[in-house]
């Protein structure tokens, strides 16, 4: 699925809004971006994972992502589905009491019909100022999108919990607390009681994702966090993130995302003395075996 919205955020735009639907169009690993994601689910259901919690949407009902929290989306085999979304920068929120109230953590809003029908108008009028607003259409845009966080920051002590799954939410919970760690199969379900061939079945089944796919991944965007954060070198950054040597780190990498790691870091932040792009030349340790996850 081409993502128009986040060319657009790409591109320079302060907020930008996109309408898709689709059919079994399922992510296999979680995002994040350095804005925030508004996802309003029009018809069909959808689970959500953010973080390590898994959240199930309804028709009518919305999900809002700040900045720099890992999340995917799914649904069920053969389940049509249709959202609309809009990305805006912090600074498209007018009222700093609101930004706070919205910027700690995500939200899945399940509102009353009549709120939802008054959020589902203000997404559309968002969208129709994009695609044929003449003057001032950011502005507007703009103006319609604090009249809908307004009405969220008003419910935003309203706490809608994750879906529950006995020993896999456990188990994701331990990774995102030891991703850094030497993890194995082998150890992970010893340490769950459970077989390593439940512990693959259930996992992918839980969160559409294997565990190796899904660590690798948790990782990685730990990586880009610390390039953000930090001038530690890129290879000082693999080894804290859990990877035995930089070379696997750079597969992993280029496989995930499409690019090198220092070419990622030159884009997020171009203002970097090169020697930051590379990695120190200290020899790497040998990789470890294949049975590490």
């Amino acid at each position: 699925m081409i993502d128009s919205a986040g060319f657009l955020m790409a591109g320079g735009k302060s907020i930008a809004s996109e309408r898709i639907q689709g059919v079994d169009d399922n992510m296999e690993r979680s995002h994040y971006h350095e804005y925030f994601e508004l996802y309003y689910l029009e018809y069909g259901n959808r689970y959500h994972m953010v973080n390590e919690h898994i959240y199930s949407i309804q028709s009518g009902e919305l999900i809002l992502f700040p900045p720099y929290v890992m999340h995917h989306s799914y649904g069920d085999s053969g389940v049509a589905f249709k959202r609309l979304l809009v990305y805006f920068t912090p600074d498209m929120i007018l009222v700093p009491e609101i930004k706070k109230a919205l910027g700690t953590s995500s939200g899945v809003y399940r509102l009353d019909k009549k709120d939802s029908l008054l959020i589902h108008q203000l997404l559309k009028e968002i969208l129709k100022e994009q695609d044929e607003g003449d003057g001032y259409g950011t502005e507007a845009m703009q103006m319609l999108l604090n009249q809908l966080l307004i009405k969220l920051a008003r419910r935003s002590g309203e706490s809608i919990k994750p879906e529950q799954s006995g020993r896999i939410s456990e188990i994701l919970h331990y990774l995102h607390l030891n991703y850094s760690e030497n993890i194995t199969l082998n150890d992970l379900a010893a340490r769950f009681y459970i077989s390593p061939y439940y512990l693959c079945r259930e996992f992918k089944r839980y969160t559409n994702s294997t565990i190796i796919h899904y660590l690798n991944n948790l990782r990685i965007i730990q990586a880009q966090r610390m390039f953000l954060e930090t001038d530690k070198t890129i290879t000082d950054i693999s080894r804290e993130v859990g990877f035995s040597n930089v070379t696997h780190f750079n597969r992993v990498f280029k496989s995930l995302l499409g690019m090198s790691p220092s070419q990622n870091r030159k884009q997020l932040r171009p203002s970097l003395p090169p020697e930051q792009y590379s990695e120190s030349k200290r020899p790497s340790s040998p990789e470890q075996s294949q049975w590490r996850i």
